[in-house]
């Protein structure tokens, strides 16, 4: 059985929780890390030298980085549906999971730490708006892929659509001044009908 630690309300252990609730796959999740410490221990930094979460054990694997989690878990147990069959929609869905890390998650991080973790009396207001404005031009872009495809990869749902939909639904909750993105909009509402979305992120609160 998959063996998944990290505690649920970290948007990285979410890519993973999603990604196994798609593919209905039996698993345990250990809470570690956030309020519930233990990942700066010897016996998880033996699994996760970098003792951040998720980290999966699958057997005698064991693998961190969430976004190399769910690419596993999908190529190894969703070929043809989580991880398009296509090559050119599988690297179009890679590419996007590449774009969360570099564009949108780096963007929305001092939102997210701002308005979240951060008392209001010390809040750093200026660098807030910053990071929105700098979150709202990358969904912007995402708003325009969006408008020649269904989902980020192509017409059908893939593990592309689970690190953006993650972080898109961060920005969803805590940018309530944005402009007209339509096509963000249905797309975020379709993600949302999902049944693991909602488990896995919409269920969850910030924290």
């Amino acid at each position: 059985m998959l063996k998944i630690w990290g505690r649920k309300n970290s948007a990285n252990v979410q890519k993973a929780m999603w990604g196994i609730g798609e593919l209905g796959l039996p698993h345990e999740r250990i809470d570690i890390a956030g309020a519930f410490g233990m990942n700066k221990e010897p016996a998880y930094l033996g699994l996760n030298p970098n003792g951040l979460v998720p980290t999966l054990e699958d057997g005698d694997l064991v693998l961190w980085e969430s976004n190399s989690v769910v690419r596993y878990l999908a190529g190894l147990h969703g070929q043809g549906t989580l991880e398009p069959a296509d090559p050119k929609a599988r690297a179009r869905a890679s590419q996007w999971m590449d774009w969360q890390l570099s564009v949108l998650g780096p963007a929305i991080h001092e939102t997210f730490w701002g308005l979240v973790r951060t008392p209001p009396e010390k809040r750093n207001l200026a660098a807030i708006e910053t990071s929105k404005t700098t979150t709202t031009a990358a969904i912007t872009i995402l708003d325009a892929q969006l408008a020649k495809t269904a989902f980020v990869a192509g017409d059908a749902f893939s593990m592309g659509d689970i690190p953006v939909g993650v972080f898109g639904y961060r920005f969803h909750a805590l940018v309530k001044d944005r402009p007209p993105l339509p096509n963000f909009e249905r797309w975020f509402a379709a993600i949302s009908a999902r049944p693991a979305f909602h488990d896995h992120i919409l269920s969850m609160p910030l924290d």
